[in-house]
């Protein structure tokens, strides 16, 4: 089965669930309260999405421990990682947005479009199975990540703010959120970074994911080593 773009278009054509997988939250403003957004397979996918991976790693990387493992996942699964995998499906042109979504370029917004690959996922698995869920994400995901499955993912701004922190202090920092502003489906995250109890950073994004990585980034210009 070939994951490509006329496959998808027979799937959204001829079933009700992918059709879902695409109605983005926005859309119900306009369209009334009888349908039902993508978020609840968003849900699903994102579930799903763990556990292929994880399964991949563990059978593809025997001698690493578990917090190797956490990080790897991590990586692949971010945000910028499922926009990119969405773009190559061009799964934005599928989307149905409110006219201010459709405006301000939300078919080509990384947060929406990573959240519509785990909706189309959740409806892939509901409707064809998980080994077709797995195969979709062999053939569309984990090719973009072929040198780091090999080789381990290089280190975020996360990992080096953490052994930095446990190197100078001895304690690991903590994230809080200290701002969401933004309508539901367009939220901004303002996320501090903390240390001793002390705020050494702070950073924004279009999820606490990358808020946070932004924050690790800002402090990592006060930590850095002499």
């Amino acid at each position: 089965m070939e994951f490509d773009e006329n496959w998808l278009k027979d799937q959204v054509g001829k079933n009700e669930i992918f059709k879902k997988a695409f109605i983005h939250r926005s859309f119900l403003n306009e369209a009334g309260s009888d349908l039902e957004s993508n978020e609840r397979l968003e849900f699903l996918g994102d579930s799903i999405l763990s556990f292929i991976i994880s399964s991949y790693l563990f059978k593809e990387r025997p001698g690493d421990a578990e917090g190797d493992l956490t990080n790897l996942r991590s990586y692949i699964v971010k945000t910028k990682s499922l926009a990119q995998a969405a773009s190559k499906l061009n799964l934005g042109s599928y989307l149905q947005l409110s006219k201010g979504e459709e405006l301000s370029g939300g078919r080509e917004n990384p947060q929406i479009l990573a959240n519509t690959f785990e909706s189309l996922l959740g409806a892939i698995f509901l409707e064809l199975g998980i080994e077709t869920a797995e195969r979709f994400i062999n053939g569309n995901l984990l090719p973009l990540f072929e040198n780091e499955i090999e080789s381990g993912p290089p280190k975020d701004s996360k990992s080096y703010l953490q052994e930095l922190s446990q190197t100078k202090t001895k304690q690991s920092p903590k994230y809080k959120i200290l701002e969401t502003s933004g309508p539901d489906h367009a939220k901004i995250f303002r996320v501090g970074v903390f240390l001793e109890g002390k705020m050494i950073g702070q950073g924004s994004g279009s999820s606490k994911q990358i808020a946070e990585e932004d924050s690790a980034k800002k402090a990592l210009q006060i930590l850095k080593p002499n």
